[in-house]
């Protein structure tokens, strides 16, 4: 079976050019976006909102004339809102920003991990956002990822790899015959990953079902997952699937099957 990603139309506001120009490259690059649209001033934002569906919109709250925050509230009005996400430099409007309804808030420089986890928080609010398939081609050219090393480019396949580790825009490949790291967020990786028999554990680790050797807990790290190079945090929201992937695993192992 392969799994349907979502692709959806988005706005990105933002009156300080490069901050918008980043943002736009990210959101461009995030595997559930059709297509980012962008607007220089809320004037801009509004006229656009009104005359164009969008399922996000990604705002700045600092700009001149109508703010974010009154921008949003001007939203909230609307019979079918986009969803906001803000984005800004502070954090000090994020109690109003939550009391608005945004789902999240995310602080400049916006990292591509943390703008999948707020992508992610879009998602729930869209259960009915059209969709397309990653497909069983693309899933497997992600099989084996290129990696830079003393000027050369080698190949780390997938089977080698035990864990991953997200640092930053990159993730870290934690391999028997050392770590590589691959400029990656963690989050589009476990999406081709995921049907590979690879589990998320931790919003920052993704591990291989076959490479877990046991849970552990104690009372100062928690659960962790055991496998031989090393342990990984489990965190709660996480366990129960993990859990029972492992119990998966083990049946299929009695019953003969790979």
């Amino acid at each position: 079976m392969t799994r349907t990603l979502p692709r959806l139309r988005v706005l990105a506001v933002d009156d300080v050019p490069s901050a918008l120009a980043d943002l736009t490259r990210l959101l461009r690059e995030a595997p559930e976006i059709e297509e980012a649209a962008t607007a220089g001033t809320t004037l801009d934002a509004l006229r656009r909102i009104q005359n164009e569906r969008f399922d996000a919109v990604f705002l700045d709250i600092s700009m001149p004339g109508l703010d974010g925050l009154e921008l949003a509230n001007l939203l909230a009005q609307l019979s079918d809102p986009p969803i906001i996400v803000f984005v800004t430099a502070h954090d000090r409007h994020a109690v109003a920003a939550y009391g608005i309804g945004a789902v999240d808030y995310l602080l400049k420089p916006v990292r591509a991990e943390r703008l999948s986890a707020a992508m992610a928080k879009v998602l729930r609010m869209l259960p009915e956002a059209p969709a397309t398939t990653v497909s069983p081609d693309l899933a497997d050219a992600m099989s084996a990822l290129p990696v830079d090393s003393g000027g050369r480019t080698c190949y780390i396949r997938r089977s080698e790899v035990q864990f991953v580790e997200a640092q930053g825009d990159y993730v870290k490949l934690h391999t028997a015959s050392g770590a590589h790291l691959v400029r990656m967020p963690i989050s589009r990786l476990e999406e081709y990953w995921e049907s590979a028999g690879f589990v998320r554990t931790h919003r920052g680790f993704l591990v291989a079902v076959d490479a877990i050797r046991e849970l552990r807990t104690d009372s100062v790290q928690g659960l962790r997952a055991h496998t031989e190079l090393g342990d990984v945090p489990v965190s709660r929201r996480h366990a129960r699937e993990l859990r029972g992937r492992l119990l998966h695993a083990a049946r299929r192992t009695e019953n003969g099957k790979p």
